[in-house]
């Protein structure tokens, strides 16, 4: 795909009338992303702790990020880490209470800035096993209280079930997706709703997400390591030209790719640029900066802990670097 076209798939500014007269609308046109009718690229910011940090944080948080030139960010709705837990929804999938409250502010706030929110949710904790939603009541009911909750805005979507491919407490059947999907369209049609995967999807995979679960959009999270950032282009030209085949177009969308502080292989700069680069190259509709946890004895949290620093002061010098690259190259294929 020639990169001379991108330039309408890039975060674009909506006009103050657009903003006071319809809110911010994201919509689907192909394999594209749109905000109020517009073609879009989505490139966020992982966002995970979010409802565990305060107002000034995430107010200071989110002038940064669009600053940087994102236009989205990744919120879970039932997220905990390192012994907090700052979910919006409890195991049953029932609203707690000040948490919910401040998920509701959030998109919001983020509608009147143009920005479009991730909501996910998740049965389990892929890394401590802690269950959050351990039955199918429990996660339709969660399905219902978030729609029921954020059903005014049109400026966000609903990850209905993170990495529920991977075989612990994250995995959720596509039949579960199927019924969760559904659901949460009957409560409001308008709803994009996805499910992420925890790896690359393959072709039986990407059929029942499209014919069974009839998702809006596909989210792989593609490894990490170094030659991942590489494979990124081919790896989207594939998933498009088996739509093709399947005769079903949708965007695919990496909402979670490499980050620092995740495996012995630490990105540098240049490998987030890479990674975009074929993300944009080869027809991608988002991209994001993931970020979280130090597991190499580091100190830094990043998104996953907000409560005590914001995230972009918890970002590290090459992810700093990063950014800089980054905004220059989505600014470039306007």
């Amino acid at each position: 795909m020639l990169l001379a076209v991108l330039w309408a798939q890039l975060p674009v500014a909506l006009s103050a009338a657009e903003l006071q007269n319809h809110g911010t609308q994201l919509g689907i046109d192909g394999t594209r992303f749109t905000l109020n009718g517009k073609p879009v690229f989505l490139y966020g910011i992982s966002y995970y702790g979010g409802l565990g940090a305060s107002r000034d944080f995430i107010t200071e948080d989110l002038n940064d990020a669009q600053r940087h030139g994102f236009n989205w960010i990744r919120v879970w709705a039932n997220w905990s880490s390192a012994s907090t837990n700052v979910a919006a929804i409890d195991q049953n999938g029932e609203h707690r209470p000040g948490f919910l409250e401040k998920l509701k502010w959030l998109v919001e706030q983020c509608d009147t800035r143009g920005l479009v929110v991730d909501v996910t949710l998740t049965r389990g904790d892929g890394t401590k096993g802690s269950p959050h939603l351990e039955t199918l009541a429990a996660h339709r009911r969660a399905v219902e209280v978030l729609v029921n909750t954020l059903r005014d805005r049109r400026n966000w979507y609903l990850d209905l079930s993170n990495e529920r491919n991977v075989r612990d407490k994250r995995f959720t059947g596509i039949e579960d997706i199927q019924e969760l999907g559904a659901w949460a369209k009957k409560l409001e049609p308008h709803l994009l709703v996805t499910a992420s995967d925890g790896g690359d999807i393959s072709k039986s995979e990407l059929r029942a997400y499209l014919k069974t679960a009839q998702l809006d959009f596909v989210a792989p999270h593609r490894p990490r390591d170094a030659a991942s950032p590489a494979q990124t282009e081919s790896k989207t030209l594939e998933y498009l030209d088996w739509m093709k085949e399947m005769g079903a177009m949708v965007p695919v969308h990496y909402q979670e790719p490499l980050r620092r502080g995740y495996a012995k292989w630490e990105p540098k700069a240049e490998d987030f640029a890479s990674d975009l680069r074929g993300a944009l190259a080869g027809g991608a509709a988002g991209w994001c900066f993931h970020n979280g946890s130090d597991r190499n004895g580091g100190k830094r949290q990043r998104s996953f802990d907000l409560s005590r620093q914001r995230l972009f002061a918890q970002l590290d010098e090459e992810e700093l670097k990063a950014l800089k690259l980054l905004q220059i190259l989505v600014s470039n294929e306007k």
